[in-house]
């Protein structure tokens, strides 16, 4: 038999070369997909999706939206998703990613749509770990935007700390936050940060779970001094079981300095004269403390006929700030013991161990006048003792030490309640010179409306000097909740039918202090 024509067994190599070069693509095809998925498109192993300039703009489910993660990875110099640790090349093709990357992107269009967002916004996210919102802003067209976090995530997230984040002054058109504040445990600092960054008319989206209340709300946009608030919304969570706050403010002006937070109005517009001649000055921000006073026990309006049992009980009723609001978004947290006596007086005994702090860390200030107390206070951690008188103005002092009848020893003084004496007076009780502070000055300049602020004040009827003293220096609108002990002339336990000649004031006069505090946005509480 003749041999077949050589032109046919030709043709067979051929297509057996061709065939064997498609199983081969077919091959390469399926690893690259199964093994690395489709971060193996920017090695340079293999890649049929769309160019990075396509994917970009692209925002959706399906094979677009991988197109998109595809496109993202090859980075600024094509070589970076090779370097990337297998778990985050992983986490980029999960399915966990994508849910994440569409819940943001859905989130940013409709900041887009709002006119906060566009194209052209030069658009950082902070405190985003793998940068989901980055890639999310790049899908929908923002393609300036870089994320930030305290390890690397490239090419999405570059290295820096929150507390000094590695840009220049006024660089970002858009900040998102998402939920930084809330994890932080210095949000103000963070915040700080946030406005040194974002331009002037530029936009700050926040994301938090706190900001459930008036109170907290406002509390988180003082952080942000010179921004104004332009939208609170609600808005479904990443994983559809929770509820989120999403807060718009603006940048409009550079931020003040926290001496002034209340303002830089001249002091004929903060100051109204009244008529007695007084002047009271006027709290910049006022409606989350009303809201707050809504939700106050009642104060005592009869005089109690036995004093020393009323007022105790009346503990019993207090409706503390921090059982009625969230108090997280504060730079500080203070508590100023105003008449402190011992520590075991309301430090050690009351405020450590009952005030609920909301697990926050708390200064505490200790002001105490009666040098008995001071030695015991230099064995105690966390402690400023501010050995003064607290007073209305700077000047030296007479400090009676002396009792009534209804006072008990004190466990370590000895000597009874020591209250404000002028010298000139005759009394029966020891007299010392001290010094006395302009109390309401050191809170001016000691404190800001970011801090949290919590007071004790026992000063034996000296409260009736200090208290107009905080109206007429504004510094009352820096106090957050105040207990004070009112000095009356009140009944005795020891003598039936007989007030303390100790004190001048009446109960009226002390009902007067505590609604003025209140008609003036202070949580006060009857003490005792």
């Amino acid at each position: 038999m003749d041999p077949a024509p050589k032109p046919r067994t030709c043709r067979n190599l051929l297509v057996r070369i061709l065939l064997f070069g498609v199983v081969a693509l077919a091959l390469r095809f399926a690893y690259v997909v199964a093994v690395l998925g489709v971060a193996g498109c920017v090695s340079g192993d293999f890649c049929l999706f769309s160019s990075p300039e396509e994917s970009l703009a692209i925002s959706g489910s399906g094979a677009a939206s991988t197109a998109g993660t595809a496109a993202f990875v090859r980075g600024h110099d094509g070589g970076v998703a090779t370097a990337a640790p297998p778990s985050l090349r992983a986490l980029w093709t999960s399915r966990e990613w994508r849910r994440s990357v569409e819940y943001y992107s859905s989130v940013f269009n409709r900041l887009r749509s709002d006119g906060y967002l566009s194209p052209s916004s030069r658009s950082l996210c902070v405190d985003t770990p793998v940068g989901y919102e980055v890639l999310a802003l790049k899908e929908i067209g923002v393609s300036d935007a870089i994320g930030v976090a305290k390890k690397k995530s490239l090419p999405l997230v570059r290295q820096g700390n929150l507390f000094k984040l590695p840009f220049s002054d006024g660089k970002f058109d858009f900040v998102f936050v998402g939920s930084a504040l809330d994890r932080s445990r210095r949000p103000a600092d963070v915040a700080a940060q946030i406005g040194r960054v974002v331009k002037h008319k530029g936009f700050v989206v926040i994301h938090t779970t706190l900001a459930e209340d008036l109170y907290s709300l406002t509390s988180l946009q003082v952080l942000f001094s010179g921004h104004d608030l332009i939208k609170s919304r609600k808005i479904e969570g990443p994983d559809s079981s929770t509820t989120l706050r999403e807060i718009v403010i603006q940048k409009v002006k550079l931020e003040l300095d926290n001496s002034n937070i209340l303002g830089l109005q001249k002091d004929s517009e903060n100051l109204d004269s009244s008529s007695d001649g007084n002047s009271v000055h006027k709290c910049s921000t006022q409606e989350h403390r009303m809201h707050i006073l809504r939700s106050a026990e009642p104060l005592i309006q009869e005089e109690p006929l036995k004093p020393w049992i009323s007022l105790k009980q009346n503990v019993k009723n207090i409706k503390y700030l921090p059982s009625l609001a969230d108090i997280s978004f504060k730079r500080r947290y203070v508590y100023i013991d105003v008449g402190a006596r011992s520590y075991g007086s309301s430090i050690g005994s009351w405020f450590r161990k009952q005030y609920p702090k909301q697990n926050h860390t708390f200064e505490i200030y200790a002001i105490e006048a009666d040098h008995s107390f001071y030695d015991e206070y230099k064995s105690k951690k966390g402690i400023t003792l501010l050995p003064y008188a607290a007073w209305i103005r700077n000047e030296t002092l007479s400090f009676e030490i002396n009792r009534d009848h209804d006072q008990k020893e004190d466990e370590k003084g000895g000597g009874g309640m020591g209250r404000i004496q002028p010298a000139s007076r005759s009394t029966n009780g020891v007299v010392r010179t001290i010094n006395g502070f302009d109390f309401a000055d050191w809170i001016k300049r000691t404190f800001s409306e970011k801090d949290y602020v919590v007071m004790k004040m026992d000063v034996e009827g000296t409260e009736f000097e200090l208290i107009p003293r905080l109206f007429e220096t504004g510094a009352n609108c820096l106090i957050d909740e105040l207990f004070l002990e009112c000095h009356y002339n009140r009944w005795q336990r020891c003598c039936p039918g007989v007030r303390s000649p100790k004190y001048q004031n009446t109960y009226g006069e002390c009902l007067d202090l505590f609604h003025a505090l209140r008609q003036n946005g202070v949580l006060v509480h009857q003490w005792w």
